[in-house]
């Protein structure tokens, strides 16, 4: 495994990071709580040291699993990010940016970006509740909320990282311009954005400012959700409930198989998966700290851990850039 410095902050974090959306299991057609915990065990016990969760993934549940997998151990070992500023309990009474309606469990729920100086604090104590511990390394804003000031939300972060309740703080899908907005009244640690070889819009702005001004990337989805695996052309299926058969929908299916078939040849070559080479090739593309990859059973776990180990030289890098920008 690789670790890598987050920004500026004392954080340095594995390269592989353990993605705990899926096991949540809102939006991913269920979570099987035992395969989960071995899922985050097995990532640990091969050199990933860093957790990423949020409350949304599953309303709590996300967290609750990694606070129970993680009960015991050596917390001085093992970096826990999580994120707020998505809410569904109804808190916020209807205050924020409404995102969307989402079913769990038979019951319609309201999603909005939320980000109040109440509600960040609020969100921190019952995070730190569910995973079992009294700090957490990176608490992070999952999207920026329009309805409150950026400055407001800055100094609740602010005033966590004082009180010794994080360590450091972050933001997931911000712009340059908001970027710059937040920086003014905090030192953000680092930005969490979506970075795949079929999305690469933030290696025109996002990526250059953020080396430019030592702001870590943690960059999410590099399998795009799994489609990126090859293995739902050979075959696999996915439950009703699964939301990637939608958000499949926004990618031309025809040209991912074909790029997949003409990249393959060197995962081949070297006796890795389709998928450890996509997670392999992202963790090398300039400006990324770390790639999160998720995994609902231990077997998915080890392979993407030990992606890092596979080396790609500047010729196959090359022939895979060329492959994309065909």
């Amino acid at each position: 495994m690789e670790y890598r410095k987050l920004g500026d902050s004392d954080l340095n974090l594995s390269v592989i990071t353990y993605g705990s959306f899926a096991i949540g299991g809102t939006m991913w057609g269920g979570t099987e709580k035992k395969e989960a915990q071995e899922a985050v065990r097995a990532s640990l016990d091969h050199g990933v040291t860093t957790l990423d969760t949020a409350p949304f993934y599953g309303f709590g549940l996300s967290e609750k699993l990694i606070g129970e997998t993680i009960g015991g151990m050596d917390r001085s070992k093992i970096q826990i990010l999580t994120k707020f500023g998505m809410v569904w309990d109804g808190s916020n009474n209807g205050k924020g940016d409404f995102m969307f309606d989402i079913e769990n469990e038979g019951k319609i729920y309201p999603i909005y970006k939320f980000a109040s100086k109440a509600n960040v604090i609020k969100e921190a104590e019952e995070s730190l509740k569910r995973l079992g511990t009294d700090y957490i390394d990176l608490l992070q804003l999952h999207w920026f909320d329009s309805t409150t000031p950026v400055d407001e939300t800055m100094e609740a972060l602010q005033l966590l990282i004082d009180q010794g309740k994080i360590r450091a703080a972050g933001v997931s899908n911000y712009n340059n311009e908001q970027m710059l907005e937040a920086q003014k009244s905090i030192r953000l640690a680092s930005n969490q954005l979506p970075y795949s070889m079929l999305k690469r819009e933030i290696e025109s702005e996002v990526i250059p400012a953020a080396i430019k001004n030592n702001v870590g990337i943690i960059a999410y989805s590099p399998l795009e959700r799994g489609l990126l695996t090859g293995k739902f052309f050979k075959g696999d299926t996915l439950k009703s409930s699964d939301h990637r058969n939608g958000y499949f929908a926004q990618f031309d299916l025809e040209k991912v198989k074909s790029l997949l078939e003409r990249i393959e040849p060197i995962a081949q070559d070297k006796g890795v998966s389709l998928s450890q080479l996509v997670l392999r090739w992202t963790t090398l593309q300039p400006g990324i700290t770390a790639v999160l990859a998720g995994a609902t059973n231990k077997e998915q776990a080890i392979s993407n851990a030990q992606a890092t180990q596979i080396s790609l030289s500047k010729k196959e890098l090359n022939f895979i850039d060329d492959q994309l920008a065909n």
